[in-house]
């Protein structure tokens, strides 16, 4: 019988113990995901054996592991201060979940230690995929005209494949998001502050939106009785598109060329339980370029997100 891709369900659950299955379930833990992918790795080990006849050995099977990708969408769930059905996603890749009040709000700051692992289900049209110990990185996109997506990148430990189909699957944690349109962003600013939900000062600018990189070195470690998915480092960068006057472009080509740090602001959505803040707050613009965007002359370029007082580089609030 054929077996389809669209098929997938994919449960995720944040360990009590690294690597101990957490066990996730249909009802509690699906996550909402296009794009996935699941990519079982075997360190397979040649023999090169020696024979009188030319032709192949085998190979013997060595350390395996799994590499998992999947998008999500950048939404928050409805209820402002109520974490988000995909923050298990967000804190296995090295971030922070801060419960906050007055106002009622999600913060994601990145850590240095303390990494939690996720237990990964993915179900493909009745075979399961089990991995243990996942780690990874991620990737943010909030460029104009599109839906606001990360994008997942898993290593973890293989728990092995069997025939089963998830039950009681719901997505109720998840919301419809906007799209990213001057309508819907209600700030994007340079040279802002961030203070309890709230972006404040800076300049007001015209940008095809934003994308950044949380950058983490996320990798399979194998050992004897120990093999794990470790975070051992972490370099955040990013992307961004100005619509400046000829004033302004003279302007920040200089502060560039001064290796100015800026901090860069951003609200998408305008109502509570639905808004998503990101705010970079101190980032080295590099590479200054002209892009064509429908004939109009902007000023694209790079970003280095740098930390100030250490984890902070990053950080992303749900309103």
């Amino acid at each position: 019988m054929a077996r389809y891709i669209r098929n997938t369900t994919v449960l995720v659950k944040v360990e009590d113990e690294y690597k101990v299955d957490a066990v996730p379930t249909g009802g509690a833990n699906a996550i909402l995901v296009s794009d996935v992918s699941v990519d079982p790795v075997a360190d397979n080990v040649k023999r090169d054996l020696m024979l009188p006849w030319m032709g192949a050995s085998e190979e013997l099977v060595g350390n395996k592991h799994v590499e998992l990708a999947m998008t999500v969408e950048l939404q928050n769930g409805g209820t402002a201060g109520t974490a988000p059905a995909w923050g298990p996603l967000i804190r296995a890749c090295g971030f922070a979940e801060a419960l906050l009040l007055t106002p009622a709000r999600v913060e994601y700051t990145p850590v240095t230690t303390g990494f939690e692992g996720v237990s990964i289900y993915y179900y493909l049209d009745g075979v399961l995929h089990k991995a243990l110990g996942c780690r990874g990185t991620v990737d943010f996109d909030l460029s104009i005209g599109g839906r606001p997506v990360m994008k997942f990148k898993f290593w973890g430990i293989d728990a092995g494949v069997s025939a089963a189909t998830p039950a009681g699957v719901s997505f109720a944690g998840f919301k419809t998001p906007v799209v990213v349109t001057e309508a819907n962003v209600s700030q994007f600013l340079l040279g802002c502050t961030y203070a309890t939900g709230v972006l404040a000062a800076g300049a007001a600018h015209t940008s095809r939106g934003l994308t950044f990189s949380l950058g983490a070195d996320a990798k399979y470690v194998a050992t004897l009785g120990a093999q794990s998915a470790d975070i051992t480092g972490r370099d955040a960068t990013g992307k961004l598109t100005l619509d400046l006057d000829a004033a302004a472009e003279v302007a920040m080509r200089g502060a560039i060329d001064a290796n100015t740090l800026v901090s860069v602001g951003m609200v998408l959505g305008l109502v509570e339980g639905y808004k998503v803040l990101t705010f970079l707050p101190a980032c080295q613009r590099t590479n200054p370029k002209t892009e064509d965007v429908e004939g109009r002359a902007m000023m694209a370029m790079d970003l280095r997100l740098i930390p100030l007082a250490g984890n902070d580089e990053i950080r992303l609030v749900l309103l």
